[in-house]
């Protein structure tokens, strides 16, 4: 667990980054922290690993001041992942992940056994690893940021804004990729963004800050969208607060039916009964392809798929992604619906949303 006790932190210019924060962030999961440029959040997150020194107040990592502790030492032992990845340009990528294992006195050879097992684990092939960096793309260079950010097996992975200088596609690809890695790891992450979609997708928790470094609101990501403290965090969520609200729920209770016989339209599936797309009967119109979902998919996901399917239904499939029945659109929005209902109910107004017409 990271604690921020009381802390302010107030540069010589007179500039408060940060003011009187206090702020758990519990062990095991993806906390970020979001605001508009200059609301403090990524002086918060550098004051933990002592880049940045807090002016006042206590922060405790694992239950220990880091001020009681060597700053090199405390940095070694936390991950550290910024914008365009900051790797050294005259090193191979192998050698740029294997510098913390070194730097903590493991043998070269140990060091690069550890970072070619993390080439694989970020979803690089051992080929990389004798690249330089400026003979990567960005998003590959990002992915080797986080592999030396986890070389030393650190419990603490600190992001400041990681994917901020990559494409839309590519970004959607590293944010799944963290999350693969989050399953299989279990780190303590803290991430800084000013992205709410990027926030809401990645979070467990969401720290909301304001301009001089006010915390507003901390909150699990449906908390926060169905019940925002106060006109600021409503404003800053936006006006599609209810659609991202249901970018959260699954279509787990939406329930399922055989695929329909003898209408307009035939769901065509393969050999193993895995759906291929949607064909006409008796009219020479094209096939219009699919998209199958599983009960881990969202509502939104399957409103959107249930308005591009000519039937109004959604295959569902299971996690090999053969056929297990149908979904109606009517049934998607029914659920829909609730969704925004309860929404509204605790907020006692009424998030915007297209869902619930």
């Amino acid at each position: 667990m990271i604690q921020f006790d009381a802390i302010h932190k107030r540069f010589p210019n007179g500039t408060t980054a940060v003011h009187d924060l206090s702020l758990e962030i519990p062990e095991g999961g993806v906390t970020v922290l979001v605001g508009s440029s200059g609301c403090g959040k990524t002086t918060t997150l550098r004051m933990v690993n002592r880049m940045v020194e807090p002016t006042s107040g206590t922060i405790r990592v694992g239950g220990k001041d880091v001020t009681r502790q060597d700053a090199a030492e405390l940095r070694r032992s936390i991950g550290y992942v910024i914008q365009q990845a900051g790797l050294f340009p005259h090193r191979t990528v192998l050698d740029n992940i294997a510098t913390v294992p070194l730097l903590l006195g493991h043998g070269r050879r140990r060091a690069r056994a550890r970072a070619a097992e993390l080439l694989e684990t970020v979803g690089l092939t051992a080929e990389s690893g004798r690249r330089y960096p400026h003979q990567l793309s960005g998003g590959q260079q990002q992915r080797v940021g986080v592999a030396r950010a986890l070389a030393a097996d650190p419990p603490v992975l600190l992001m400041d804004e990681p994917f901020g200088a990559v494409d839309p596609v590519v970004r959607t690809q590293l944010q799944d990729e963290l999350l693969r890695l989050q399953k299989e790891l279990n780190k303590t992450i803290v991430f800084v963004t000013h992205d709410v979609d990027e926030a809401v997708r990645l979070g467990d928790r969401i720290a909301i800050f304001r301009t001089g470094g006010h915390l507003v609101q901390c909150a699990a990501p449906a908390e926060l969208l169905a019940r925002p403290a106060d006109d600021f965090v409503a404003d800053f969520l936006g006006a599609e607060r209810g659609l991202k609200l249901l970018s959260l729920k699954t279509l787990a209770d939406v329930p399922q039916g055989p695929a329909p016989e003898g209408g307009a339209w035939t769901l065509v599936l393969d050999e193993a009964r895995k759906p291929l797309h949607w064909a006409p009967k008796d009219t020479k119109d094209a096939e219009i392809p699919l998209r199958p979902l599983a009960d881990g998919d969202s509502l939104l996901a399957a409103l959107d798929e249930s308005i591009a399917s000519p039937t109004g239904l959604i295959a569902r499939v299971d996690a090999d992604g053969v056929l297990t029945g149908v979904s109606s659109r009517d049934d998607i929005h029914e659920h829909a619906g609730r969704a925004h209902t309860a929404a509204r109910t605790r907020t006692g107004t009424e998030p915007e949303t297209e869902t619930a017409a």
